[in-house]
């Protein structure tokens, strides 16, 4: 594996740094002055990576957004439209991991919605649509071969993404004392439910549901 070199570590923290604080400030409440201190260097050493807070911003959503591309295997298995029971868990798998790997990826999208419009919304339409079109598309192709219900697939592409990235907070404003579960288990769960309501004559194909997390223990 290729060693990073101090300038790439260096970018890599002020984009973590910087993350943190958009995301739990918004854009205009953080300094550069404020990153640069979460980040632990100096703000000069910020501006010679990034040429203004705007870019950094950018590059930040970004660097985060980067958590919701599609890697080739799914992208094969989508376009070859491949079994219900193996591509909606895999997608799943990937939205779920972006909530508990990159958290502030949605408070980021509300502050490009809510504080850079219209630059913002443009963006995320640029970042964000190819992947949710990819998605749609399969429903679409999987509800005119009758594998699954003929349900509206804009409807579905969003109660899809939505289940995934905020299950475990609204979970716990239904019960905030039941146990959460862990992240094999919430994606399991999840694969479950969805292949009952949109396939439910479908056999249980336990195996690759099962295998969500399994591929890559730990």
């Amino acid at each position: 594996m290729p060693r990073l070199s101090n300038k790439t570590m260096r970018r890599d923290k002020i984009v973590q740094a910087a993350g943190k604080l958009f995301a739990h400030q918004g854009y205009h409440g953080t300094s550069t002055r404020q990153i640069a201190h979460l980040a632990h260097m100096s703000e000069n050493t910020l501006f010679r990576h990034f040429d203004d807070k705007e870019g950094l911003f950018w590059s930040t959503l970004r660097a985060h957004f980067a958590a919701l591309d599609f890697q080739r295997d799914l992208l094969e298995k989508i376009a070859n439209c491949e079994p219900p029971e193996v591509v909606l868990p895999k997608i799943l798998e990937l939205f779920a991991d972006t909530a508990s790997y990159s958290p502030e990826l949605l408070r980021l999208i509300a502050v490009a919605f809510l504080e850079m419009h219209p630059k913002g919304e443009a963006f995320i339409q640029e970042r964000l649509s190819p992947t949710l079109s990819a998605v749609s598309q399969y429903l679409e192709m999987n509800i005119k071969g009758g594998k699954i219900r003929d349900l509206d697939s804009t409807t579905v592409t969003v109660a899809f993404m939505m289940t995934a990235l905020t299950h475990t907070e609204i979970s716990q404003l239904i019960d905030k004392n039941k146990p959460l579960l862990n992240h094999q288990e919430r994606n399991r769960a999840q694969a479950r439910f969805w292949l009952d309501m949109l396939a439910p004559r479908m056999p249980a194909h336990e195996s690759p549901v099962t295998a969500i997390g399994e591929e890559n223990p730990g």
